[in-house]
């Protein structure tokens, strides 16, 4: 059941805050409205569904002119504020239902002609739909069960015996210009309705205030809902988007999944005609996911189509299906069924292209979502952001169509309209034309990634675009730092000096987000005390933490690198010390030129399978050793003041762990650079390398 979230006390102190104007105090209650429904994500999926107001303002003249306030491109209505409501002048609008026909072009030309505000974003591609309809308020939203109801094979019936009069139906056209038309027609002929249902799209309420249309996307939502649970054993609507990262078999989880990573970023480099161009999965499990993937008729929902014709630009048309048989293959049966898939998906656009006369580039072929059996279900995009809206969206589709079916069947629109909806310029116009981040598809790993150099490396490479998993020791500190990133940031907590935590991290890695591409391997310990004096076991730990924790990453790392088959990198925090010793610090320095060493190994032993090895070796960074304490001790011994000390360089400069992350990044995308280790230390002669 879903749950009224309105509050009376939260929209008054909305409406407080906007001031004094009318307008915009109307523009408040739009506002909260709109995001008390995307607050509910079985209301509303990744920039699906919007919103409206009509208002009156006054121009530069003070003559007041109807507005419409409709959700504007690239806002989203869980975090929608005043200005993704971009104002329409109303009238205009009003004038384009004389017309017979209107091309896409002219009418996205006709709203942005009219915007109050030049700069605003681009209105809803259903603004004229909303201008069309009377009310003050009107809200359309794609709750789950509105699109099991619409994509039934007689949904007009069920529709019918739910609401009786009470929604006018709207058969099923492309969004645009005709839709708006017949949608008015449709309230014309019923114009006592509370709302309407578009067929095999979704639900639109309105009302004279934000509650009024509010409280029926609520109220109609519940009983459809209701229908639903007669039909299918008492089974509810629970929160369909759970996103519970549980796989059933962790085992097959971390063996297949860098192979399709691999196969797809091939296929990429292939359409692109490149070297290999990776994707960041999202892979999603649990009860209700393991079930659907045990069906017997898999193979046959994969083929159906979208529970929402919105869908088909992030989650393509079809599914992949990964069955037992499949994985049992290894990599050669992994990739033949990304190969197959890519080949029908050629062969589709194909036979589209003739049909609809050309004016088409085929988008990229590889599949958006896998249905891994044993495993759980994949959202696959061009970086974190892009898989988690196809897995949510995949989470929906799974129960979208186990409700469905159970009650009729699940019968969303045809291939050509699918085709249609995938390749319409204004659906495509929602996702970003900005060039794609340096990063985006790539997965970084970063040991020690709750320290300062290790959370300064994971910023720079996130603000590049890749998706982030910080392994640390301590709990708190490892979800703190990755919360400091954001959700597209993986914690995982391991004590890498213990047997097989290093295997375990990665596989974890790998179970979230499909694998990996860079390894910074920065976990460490400056180790203090005069080396004749050191037992034995304190310089073991300093080595198990200071080398063999590295190593050990490195090793993971390579399998999957492996099963990948595009390269990989791997970047090691050294240290100064390795080439330059401190007196009292042999217990830290041993290691640390140990895995100096470590770089030109592996670098050797990996070159040839496409893995650059490259190390930092920094000095004098506001991390472990050097606390606010030690470093005023330092400064006293030597006579100089804090700054100074942390400044005695040859560039008389304080070095930063922003620095040093910086360098990671610089290292990472230098193509033809491996086996070098580069110093971040501000100009130390004795440290110099060459």
């Amino acid at each position: 059941m879903r749950q009224n979230r309105w509050n009376d006390k939260e929209a008054q102190a909305r409406v407080d805050a906007a001031g004094a104007d009318p307008a915009d105090r109307t523009l408040a209650l739009r506002v909260y409205s709109s995001r008390i429904i995307g607050a509910d994500p079985d209301l509303v999926m990744h920039g699906g569904g919007n919103t409206s107001v009509k208002t009156g303002r006054r121009d530069l003249f003070g003559a007041m002119q109807k507005v419409l306030h409709v959700k504007g491109s690239g806002w989203d209505l869980d975090t929608l504020e005043a200005a993704g409501l971009p104002g329409v002048r109303l009238e205009p609008l009003l004038e384009m239902r004389k017309l017979d026909a209107l091309s896409d072009e002219d009418m996205v030309n006709m709203q942005r002609s009219n915007l109050l505000d030049s700069a605003a974003p681009n209105p809803s591609v259903e603004t004229l739909l909303h201008a069309f309809l009377p009310h003050t308020f009107v809200d359309h939203t794609h709750a789950t069960a509105f699109l099991a109801l619409a994509n039934l094979p007689d949904a007009e019936a069920a529709i019918r015996e739910i609401f009786g009069d009470r929604l006018a139906v709207v058969p099923y056209i492309m969004p645009g210009f005709a839709l708006a038309k017949k949608a008015a027609e449709a309230f014309d002929a019923h114009p006592d309705c509370e709302g309407l249902i578009l067929l095999k799209h979704g639900h639109f309420t309105f009302g004279a205030t934000a509650k009024e249309s509010y409280d029926k996307v609520i109220e109609h939502t519940n009983m459809v809902e209701e229908w639903f649970a007669a039909k299918n054993q008492g089974r509810r609507f629970d929160c369909t988007v759970k996103k519970i990262r549980q796989v059933a078999d962790p085992v097959s989880a971390a063996s297949n999944l860098p192979v399709l990573r691999g196969a797809i970023a091939n296929l990429r480099g292939q359409h692109h005609n490149t070297s290999p161009r990776p994707v960041v999965m999202d892979v999603r499990g649990g009860e209700a996911i393991n079930a659907f993937l045990h069906r017997t008729d898999l193979g046959d929902l994969a083929q159906r189509g979208v529970a929402s014709p919105d869908h088909v630009i992030r989650t393509k048309g079809r599914m992949l299906v990964l069955g037992k048989d499949d994985l049992a293959g290894g990599r050669e049966g992994i990739e033949a069924k990304v190969a197959e898939f890519a080949e029908a998906y050629r062969a589709m656009f194909d036979a589209q292209f003739k049909r609809v006369g050309g004016g088409k580039v085929m988008l990229e072929p590889h599949p958006c979502v896998a249905w891994i059996e044993g495993v759980g279900i994949a959202g696959i995009g061009k970086d974190a952001s892009a898989a988690s809206a196809a897995a949510d969206i995949a989470e929906q589709t799974v129960e979208v169509m186990s409700q469905g079916e159970a009650a009729g069947g699940f019968r969303p629109i045809g291939p050509d309209d699918l085709f249609d909806m995938e390749y319409w310029s204004l659906e495509q116009a929602k996702l970003s034309k900005a060039a794609a981040k340096p990063f985006a598809g790539q997965i970084v790993a970063v040991t020690g990634g709750a320290g300062a150099i290790g959370l300064a490396a994971a910023k720079a490479f996130a603000r590049e675009g890749a998706a982030i998993a910080l392994i640390d020791f301590n709990p708190e500190a490892c979800k703190a730092a990755a919360a400091s990133i954001g959700s597209n940031c993986l914690a995982v907590v391991a004590d890498l000096t213990q047997k097989g935590a290093a295997e375990q991290a990665i596989s974890e890695i790998v179970r979230r987000f499909g694998g990996l591409d860079v390894l910074v391997s920065n976990a460490g310990a400056a180790i203090q005390g005069m080396l004749l004096d050191l037992d034995d076991e304190t310089l073991r730990s300093s080595f198990e933490l200071n080398f063999f924790s590295h190593l050990a990453m490195a090793k993971a790392a390579a399998s999957v690198f492996a099963a990948q088959g595009h390269g990989g990198q791997m970047l090691f925090n050294v240290s100064k010390q390795a080439v330059n010793p401190g007196k009292g610090f042999g217990a830290y320095g041993l290691p640390k030129a140990a895995t100096f060493f470590l770089v030109r190994q592996l670098a050797l032993e990996l070159g040839g399978s496409g893995v650059r090895v490259n190390g930092v070796n920094a000095d004098r960074i506001r991390s472990g050793l050097l606390t606010d304490d030690f470093i005023r001790s330092r400064a006293e011994a030597r006579g100089v003041s804090a700054s100074d000390y942390m400044a005695g360089n040859l560039l008389k400069a304080e070095v930063e762990a922003h620095h040093v992350g910086d360098a990671f990044v610089a290292l990472a995308k230098s193509e033809r650079t491996t086996a070098h280790v580069v110093t971040v230390d501000g100009g130390n002669i004795e440290a110099a390398l060459r």
